[in-house]
């Protein structure tokens, strides 16, 4: 329970809603690499692939955004977790279909790769859950709504601990229900299941976070119900200014942070596309290999990011968990270039004490520099700016991976400690 302004709000649903969200995506994550091969024979597409999300992210974040700051929290994540739930339809029908090839490419420099129609409703279901997935810039506005500048960076801690515990148990069902006959129809139903519950809790447990204004009563029927539109308009100072993005980018300090977060999404980005290639094709894992990885990673920074986490938020500044975390992250990466498993499980180790002491603050830095006002606008832009270096990270990897293998994981290390040399300049934006 947090206390704010006068409001006494659970932190429960949001952090519910978080859990079953990254519970949904990990779940495939183990296999997704596989499926692609399958559909469209040849792995490099992957990265094409999971860079439809960012790519469409980048246009509805920050619409949503700054419609949550207009709107409420509430009704913009609940359409957000809509187009997730629709986006599971699209994904299990791709599941049924069976797999022709439409367009067969060859290239001397990346083999054979074709085109199927299971594969183009896989990049359909994509873009749906990118143009509505403002859930994690909201869900972050959310938690800065509620939070004060004591408890934020414990706060972001907690929210992220439920995405890892998701990513503990989603990999792990992968493994156990795509062992199966029915291979990766069972986790996708899986799915579509928890996002139909995670909109459930939005309806009925999630309250606003924001304090709101009603506008004259108006009869409350169907959708309208539902989404509740017709109910209030939130009032900013301005009466309800709608921030663009040179209103974000004139706060001071934004646009560094916003600059910081485009490095840190892109050296993550060369890795999610990199490591599960990696694993497939040159460490020779399987699905349930692949899904225990992420499971004991996501334990890892549960760790960290709880109980860790929580102790050092009230005696360790928010700059120095970003370079120190930022260090040893980068040092997970170079361990990354050794084949052997002992080694790439200590790299494990190292991206959970590394991820989890970055991220958390560096959210916590970015809410306490929007402040209340422009909260749901800045995080929106924030995930713009992590879209647009996924868009990059994530081709790019696949193509770097295609050309020098482990050599990927090197450039992620240089990014991130590019990041820890930036950071520094934090420690003095923190004392003013």
């Amino acid at each position: 329970m947090v206390e704010k302004k006068g409001q006494s709000i659970t932190l429960l649903p949001i952090l519910l809603v978080n859990f079953i969200g990254s519970l949904g995506f990990s779940i495939v994550l183990p296999f997704l690499v596989f499926l692609v091969t399958r559909f469209s024979g040849n792995s490099l597409l992957f990265g094409v692939m999971a860079a439809v999300y960012p790519f469409f992210q980048l246009i509805g974040a920050p619409i949503l955004g700054r419609w949550s700051d207009h709107y409420g929290r509430r009704k913009i994540l609940l359409i957000s977790q809509a187009g997730t739930t629709f986006s599971w339809v699209l994904f299990i029908i791709a599941l049924l279909l069976p797999v022709e090839p439409l367009i067969q490419v060859d290239t001397n420099l990346y083999g054979m790769f074709f085109f199927s129609v299971p594969f183009i409703l896989l990049i359909l279901a994509r873009a749906l859950d990118g143009i509505t997935g403002g859930n994690i810039s909201v869900a972050n506005a959310y938690i800065a709504d509620v939070s004060t500048k004591k408890t934020r960076k414990k706060n972001f801690g907690r929210m992220a601990v439920s995405s890892n515990l998701g990513f503990i148990i989603g990999p792990a069902l992968a493994g156990v229900l795509g062992a199966t006959v029915y291979m990766e129809l069972p986790p996708v139903l899986v799915a579509f299941s928890i996002s139909l519950v995670a909109m459930i809790l939005i309806i009925w447990f999630l309250p606003e976070s924001k304090k709101c204004l009603p506008d004259p009563p108006i009869e409350k029927t169907g959708v309208r119900r539902v989404f509740g539109f017709e109910l209030k308009q939130c009032r900013g100072e301005e009466d309800n200014h709608r921030f663009t993005f040179k209103d974000v980018m004139g706060l001071s300090h934004v646009p560094f942070l916003l600059f910081l977060t485009f490095l840190i999404f892109l050296g993550f980005n060369l890795f999610y596309v990199s490591f599960p290639i990696h694993a497939a094709e040159t460490l020779q894992w399987s699905i349930p290999q692949l899904g225990l990885f992420f499971a004991v990673l996501s334990g890892l920074m549960a760790v960290v990011q709880g109980p860790v986490l929580g102790r050092l938020s009230d005696t360790v500044k928010d700059s120095t968990l970003i370079i120190v975390g930022g260090i040893v992250l980068g040092t997970n990466f170079l361990l990354l270039l050794s084949l052997n498993v002992f080694v790439v499980y200590l790299a494990a180790v190292f991206f959970a004490v590394g991820n989890g002491l970055l991220w958390p603050s560096f959210l916590s830095f970015i809410a306490d520099t929007a402040g209340d006002r422009y909260q749901g606008a800045v995080q929106g832009f924030a995930s713009s700016f992590g879209g647009i270096a996924s868009i990059i990270g994530l081709i790019i990897g696949g193509l770097l991976y295609a050309s020098i293998q482990t050599q990927t994981f090197l450039f992620s290390a240089i990014i991130i400690y590019i990041v820890v040399g930036f950071s520094l300049l934090l420690v003095r934006i923190e004392r003013t």
